[in-house]
């Protein structure tokens, strides 16, 4: 039985959201992207109604994934200095989590680089938890891509990470297809079975290919442009 509870923590920036969004393409799940501001009322009451439409909304579109993004600012550590209307929210929401418990396929997935922040009462109820690194490789000489790209826009460093992603997507990809080769000679033959290729982060090798693209890039559009000059 899946747990009724999951927690993505790791740096900005690395992706969680994206991942539980993965998640639920690919478990065919519907997803719930939870604002704390959504459940925030200033009529006395309301936010447990919020909070309980949102649970009940989830058992009737099941299986779904109620996901919190930065969920240490909303279930943080509880104290005596909670408002009323904040902490009866909060009882609420762990009361209608508890009842989820054999109730069908509704997951609760939090994300956060604070995890430490997080109500102990929440991070029990959250017994699966993931960290997520960077997908950036710890070898990379940034000093080496920063000489290479001085004078360099916003817009062109973001086009030499998206080209380095995609040149390490490609290359996930020809290890899978030899991987699959492999497996299937081994089959035949009888081997020993072969190690399943994992995504990698971006390298140095990446960013400089990124880099190359680039510059190619550049050059083909200024040699397109034709010369106005008048002699």
């Amino acid at each position: 039985m899946p747990p009724k509870g999951v927690l993505l923590c790791g740096p900005p920036g690395c992706g969680k959201k994206m991942i539980a969004k993965a998640v639920a393409k690919a478990s065919e799940c519907h997803f719930i992207n939870l604002q704390a501001s959504a459940l925030t009322d200033k009529w006395y009451g309301e936010s447990q109604k919020l909070t309980a439409a949102i649970f009940s909304l989830a058992a009737k579109i099941q299986p779904c994934i109620i996901f919190i993004d930065e969920i240490d600012s909303f279930l943080r550590n509880r104290s005596s200095q909670d408002g009323e209307a904040i902490a009866m929210m909060k009882a609420q929401f762990l009361s209608l989590w508890d009842g989820l418990q054999g109730s069908g396929q509704v997951m609760v997935m939090g994300a956060t680089n604070r995890p430490y922040d997080i109500d102990p009462a929440i991070l029990r109820r959250m017994p699966t938890a993931f960290h997520v690194k960077l997908p950036v490789s710890s070898s990379i000489d940034l000093k080496e891509i920063a000489e290479q790209t001085e004078g360099f826009s916003g817009s062109d460093l973001k086009e030499i990470c998206r080209n380095a992603v995609i040149h390490q997507v490609y290359e996930h990809v020809k290890r899978r297809k030899r991987q699959s080769t492999e497996q299937q000679t081994d089959s035949q033959g009888g081997g020993s079975a072969v190690e399943e290729q994992r995504m990698q982060p971006v390298t140095q090798v990446d960013l400089l290919f990124g880099l190359t693209k680039l510059k190619e890039s550049k050059q083909a559009t200024s040699s397109a442009v034709p010369n106005t000059t008048r002699p």
